[in-house]
């Protein structure tokens, strides 16, 4: 293991990725703005501050940022076939149990952080509010991945320094817009990774890079050789070419590029690395990350894996169940709008999950073959922003979680959830507009509440196993997955999709665990420990709880879980060796099965992070160690974002500051630079 590099003087910045609470620069600029939005009877334009939006009934009437859009659309209807009554017999050892995936981590389900820039800096500090929320997910978990790319990775450019811009270790540059979203070339200095390597010296967080891919006779491996001398072992691989197969449509190559064109560049690209002594590792790129115009197969038929097999670390696609493109670009090639609440049931029922991952099943199949793990490098509800009313509701949180476990049962080995700007719904996390920082806290979304259950239904030992159940005699509303650690039966996650404020689509599942399989004696435990990741609807967009607590409302979030945690426990009986567990409509609940399948996932103590720091130039915020800081600077900022599925808000904003990241204690900034 390399030591870890600190660098005191950037007071522990990260990088000001909107799409990512990361923040060594405290501004964004956002380009490409297409004019009005409609959403099915809504509409939505541009208002008065830049960057905000007006809703007209029957949404209501709203005016501000698509990431706080009060949209709260009508639950379906209930299902009139649903049964409330079902029963799961299940072997208690996975010895010869067919159909169980490979082993996975509690980390599985990471976050995707899109590059960003920044145009101001003010003072720059790693955010309190998200190493408190990694450090929720890693204490379940393990330990949390990330990837920091996307489309500005490929015409990313390292400098060794940014000298017109104080402290900034990014920046645009603005006479050069050739990439596919008319962002700027995004200038980055080596403090970026720096920056990264602090996140991970506080909290066991692991990242993902991005090799640029734009210039094929002038290879940028900078970010390579940097990469890997800070962050070490903390860095898990470079994706090569993000969604090449939409190179053509957004002009970044010639109209007839194939997957052959890319299957040669990507040739030289591995031999330019083979060339370059200060990259030392040589076999952890990740490809091909195509998102759906080519199949894996296309590029598999190219005899990509066995050309490149010595190279590749990882095999990666990007897809999204759905895009909101139209409301976005009207008048463009993507049809008629759509209208939130006539696309909510579709994300309403375990179909959802097994129809995304039925295309990559042989490309699961044969990752395994080749001795390579399989990843979901990026998704969400829906590209372009995600729908509002869907994506920022309960019912979201529900499908990511049963999408998650879907792929970790389908052989996928990690999948990440894509973090967007003040212009998208989709956000697992948003921290408040820089013009607000000093008095406003960070916003959480519903599908945060997602990776923190997923990462406890598998756990931190690195051997859990997840079959699909197919319960209910397969019903789509009440989909349950069993997890199998150390090859004994750990947790249940049963889900409910169904929302019933009645009570009445309440549903039942009489557990009984069938042992002596192999001679092994297990059977049905005395008690089980229970978990609801539970909501009013599935509809609602705050008051979300896990195990009874939450993270607060709007504005209202600093990391922390608030409220007493409460995990039922429920007596079995022993008579018939049954234990009959309630899953609310709606709801998930994490079914422990054993003491040490509870305490391996249950933090014994809760690790937060507090600090003293200066968020502007004339203003000195002093919070007293007992409490978060979640101020992240009052620059003068310009701010969106630079995903090319995301709305952007037009240059010369003022104030909507997206100076994101992380805060570290005081005394942390006094740490030397290590080797």
């Amino acid at each position: 293991m390399r030591p870890y590099l600190f660098r005191a003087a950037t007071l522990l910045s990260l990088a000001s990725l909107w799409s990512f609470p990361l923040a060594c620069c405290s501004a964004i600029t956002a380009y490409n703005v297409q004019g009005p939005l409609t959403i099915g009877s809504a509409t939505s334009t541009s208002d008065t501050a830049a960057g905000t939006a007006v809703y007209d009934p029957p949404y209501g009437s709203y005016s501000g940022y698509a990431a706080y859009n009060p949209i709260v659309l009508a639950p379906p209807a209930v299902p009139s076939n649903l049964s409330t009554q079902y029963d799961l017999v299940l072997p208690g050892s996975a010895s010869g149990v067919q159909g169980l995936s490979i082993p996975q981590s509690g980390s599985f389900l990471g976050f995707s952080v899109e590059m960003s820039v920044a145009t101001e800096v003010s003072n720059s500090f790693l955010q309190v509010p998200f190493l408190n929320l990694m450090q929720l997910v890693a204490q379940r978990g393990g330990s949390v991945n990330v990837r920091v790319g996307g489309n500005t990775q490929d015409y990313a450019v390292e400098v060794t320094g940014l000298s017109d811009n104080r402290g900034i270790c990014v920046k645009k540059d603005i006479d050069d817009t050739r990439n596919p979203t008319n962002t700027p070339t995004l200038l980055f200095t080596p403090e970026l990774l720096y920056m990264l390597s602090n996140v991970s010296a506080l909290i066991n967080v692991n990242w993902w890079l991005g090799i640029p891919f734009n210039d094929t006779s002038n290879w940028r491996l900078d970010i390579a050789e940097t990469g890997e001398a800070i962050l070490g072992d903390r860095l898990l691989g470079f994706q090569v070419g993000n969604e090449p197969d939409l190179y053509a449509l957004h002009g970044h190559r010639a109209a007839n590029y194939s997957v052959w064109d890319y299957f040669g560049e990507f040739a030289e690209i591995v031999e330019a690395i083979a060339a370059d002594d200060n990259i030392p590792m040589r076999n952890n790129l990740i490809a091909p990350s195509v998102s759906g115009t080519w199949t894996p197969e296309d590029v598999w038929n190219t005899g990509f894996l066995t050309s490149y097999d010595s190279s590749l670390g990882a095999l990666a696609v990007e897809k999204y169940p759905d895009d909101n493109c139209a409301a976005l670009y009207p008048g463009g090639d993507f049809g008629p709008a759509k209208d939130p609440q006539g696309v909510f049931a579709n994300y309403l029922n375990h179909t959802s999950g097994q129809l995304l991952v039925k295309p990559y099943l042989a490309s699961t199949a044969l990752a395994q073959q080749n001795g390579k793990p399989f990843y979901m490098f990026e998704t969400n509800t829906a590209s372009c922003g995600g729908f509002p009313g869907v994506s920022d509701s309960f019912g979201a949180a529900l499908w990511a979680a049963d999408y998650a476990l879907q792929m970790a049962y389908s052989n996928f080995s990690a999948a990440n959830l894509h973090v967007g700007g003040l212009s998208d719904s989709y956000n697992p996390f948003i921290p408040p507009p820089t013009n607000e920082s000093l008095f406003q806290g960070w916003t959480i979304g519903p599908v945060f509440y997602s990776v923190l259950a997923v990462a406890e239904a598998l756990g931190s030992s690195n051997t859990s196993r997840v079959i699909d159940l197919n319960a209910n005699n397969g019903s789509i509303y009440t989909p349950a997955y069993a997890i199998y650690e150390n090859n004994a039966l750990a947790r249940l996650a049963l889900f409910n999709y169904v929302s019933d404020a009645s009570g009445a689509s309440n549903v039942t599942a009489t557990i009984s665990i069938d042992g002596g399989r192999m001679g092994e004696q297990v059977s049905t435990p005395q008690t089980v420990k229970i978990k609801y990741l539970a909501a009013e609807s599935v509809a609602v967009k705050e008051n979300i709880t896990w195990a009874g607590q939450t993270l607060g409302s709007r504005f209202e979030v600093d990391g922390r879980l608030k409220g007493g945690e409460n995990v039922q426990t429920v007596q079995c009986d022993t008579s018939s060796d049954t234990c009959q567990v309630n899953v609310p409509a709606p709801g998930l609940a994490l079914v422990f099965l054993s003491d040490t399948a509870y305490e391996e996932v249950e933090p014994s103590s809760v690790v937060t992070f507090a600090t003293t720091s200066v968020t502007n130039p004339l203003v000195t915020v002093t919070v007293n160690p007992s409490v978060l800081s979640t101020s992240n600077g009052n620059g003068s900022i310009v701010l969106g974002a630079t995903d090319h599925s995301s709305r952007a808000v037009p240059r010369g904003s003022v104030g909507v500051g997206l100076s994101v990241l992380l805060a570290a204690a005081t005394s942390f900034v006094l740490l030397k630079r290590m080797v």
